[in-house]
C-alpha cells in the first residue's frame, strides 16, 4: 500500500474591505483562528475601513461542522474552518503558502490593473503600499509561515493570541525586513501559558519585535488594531 499525492485544483473563498484604488496605502491580509470563516472574521476589522486600506480575508481551505457527530447537519449547522490539521500537515501548509502567494498576486495585480487604468503606472514600490499580515489564534502559525517564504515584501507581521510555528527558528532576518508585534490580551488563557518561553526563545535568536498586551481575552480589540494601523499613537508599555 502506497500514500500518493495529485496536485489539484480547486475554489478558495476570502473576503474583502476596502475597493482597490489610488488612495489605497495599505493591503492587509489577516488570517481568522480555528473554526471561525473569513466572513464573520473580517466583520472585526471594520473599525479600520478606510479609502487607504483593503482588508483581505482569506478563508482556511478545509471547512467542517463545528456541531458534534456525525449527521444528519441541517442549515443550522454551524461550520468552521481550519488551516491544517496534523494528518498529511506538510501538505496541508504547502498548499495554504501556495493559496495565500496566488491571492495576494491577484490582489496586488487588481490594484495595478486600477492604476493602469486611471492613467498611473506606479508599481507597487513607487506607491509606497505595504502589507501587513495579521494572524489570529490558529493563524499565527499559517502567517507566519507565509510570511517566512512569501516573494512579497511583509512590512509589518501581527502575530496576535497564538502560538509561533515549532519548525521556525527566530532570527534575525527570517521574515527580512517586517517589523514582528506579538499581541495578547492579559486574560486569554489560550496565549498566555508560553509566552515565557516564546519570548525566551525569539530573544535567544536576536529577532527584534515589540509586545502588545492589552486588558482582554482570546479576541480582537478595536484600540490595538487601531495603533497598529498607525491611526492612534503608541502610548504606554508594551
Amino acid at each position: 500500500m502506497r500514500q500518493q499525492h495529485l496536485t489539484v485544483s480547486r475554489t478558495a473563498r476570502f473576503w474583502t474591505i476596502g475597493e482597490p484604488g489610488p488612495a489605497v496605502r495599505q493591503v492587509w491580509f489577516v488570517l481568522h483562528g480555528y473554526g471561525q470563516l473569513a466572513g464573520r472574521f473580517i466583520t472585526r476589522f471594520r473599525v479600520l475601513e478606510d479609502e487607504r486600506r483593503v482588508i483581505v480575508a482569506p478563508e482556511a481551505l478545509n471547512r467542517f461542522y463545528l456541531d458534534g457527530g456525525s449527521g444528519p447537519h441541517t442549515a443550522q449547522s454551524r461550520v468552521g474552518a481550519t488551516w491544517m490539521t496534523r494528518e498529511d500537515r506538510l501538505t496541508e501548509i504547502e498548499d495554504y503558502i501556495h493559496y495565500l502567494d496566488a491571492l495576494c498576486d491577484h490582489v496586488f495585480d487588481e490594484l495595478q490593473h486600477t492604476k493602469r487604468t486611471e492613467g498611473i503606472e506606479d508599481g507597487r514600490e513607487a506607491a509606497g503600499i505595504e502589507l501587513i499580515v495579521l494572524g489570529f489564534s490558529q493563524g499565527v502559525a499559517a502567517a507566519a509561515r507565509w510570511a517566512s517564504r512569501t516573494q512579497q515584501r511583509v512590512d509589518r507581521l501581527v502575530l496576535w493570541a497564538g502560538g509561533f510555528p515549532p519548525e521556525l527558528e527566530p532570527a534575525p532576518g527570517l521574515f527580512r525586513e517586517a517589523r514582528v508585534t506579538f499581541v495578547r490580551g492579559q486574560q486569554d488563557a489560550f496565549a498566555t501559558g508560553g509566552v515565557d518561553a516564546l519570548r525566551a526563545r525569539i530573544e535567544a535568536g536576536g529577532m527584534p519585535y515589540e509586545e502588545i498586551v492589552f486588558d482582554g481575552a482570546h479576541e480582537l480589540d478595536d484600540t490595538v488594531l487601531l495603533r497598529v494601523a498607525g491611526a492612534l499613537p503608541a502610548s504606554g508599555p508594551g
